[in-house]
């Protein structure tokens, strides 16, 4: 099998793509953010206070990582983080009015993006592209949840 000839490099090229597209977008707007902080705000947009462990979940990152993401982001001042009342183990993860500030600047600028980057796309070629990238990620999950073999 060519490798060139199947998903993977594909969605992976893309993706790099994307992030520095979205990147540059940012910052020639001076919107201090990168891609990674701008989903950790749309994950906590209207929410009041979400459990750290539950946005790695949500963000499908390692606790780890999500750990330093949201260290930038306080030292940035856009989101904060308290422990939880009930459960000093838990810190609640909130975003700041800054944050929010940020945030609502950075809309105009990523429906721009996704402007952009859909023309000459047909509403159909987004739907199909849409559905086969859940399948590839539904493959993934079960495969994770199933086999504790190395391939």
């Amino acid at each position: 099998m060519i490798f060139e000839h199947t998903i993977l490099p594909w969605v992976g090229k893309t993706g790099k793509l994307l992030g520095c597209f979205i990147n540059d977008r940012f910052q020639e707007n001076e919107i201090p953010l990168t891609r990674e902080q701008w989903v950790l705000l749309i994950k906590l947009s209207g929410l009041e206070g979400v459990p750290q462990h539950d946005l790695a979940y949500i963000t499908e990152r390692d606790k780890t990582s999500l750990t330093r993401l949201i260290q930038t982001m306080e030292k940035k001042g856009f989101v904060k983080r308290k422990a939880a009342k009930n459960d000093r183990r838990v810190n609640l993860v909130f975003m700041t009015e800054k944050g929010n500030e940020i945030y609502q600047k950075s809309l105009p600028v990523m429906e721009l993006v996704i402007e952009l980057l859909q023309k000459n796309i047909s509403e159909e070629e987004i739907v199909t592209t849409i559905k086969t990238l859940q399948k590839l990620q539904t493959n993934i999950k079960e495969f994770n949840q199933t086999n504790n073999e190395k391939v």
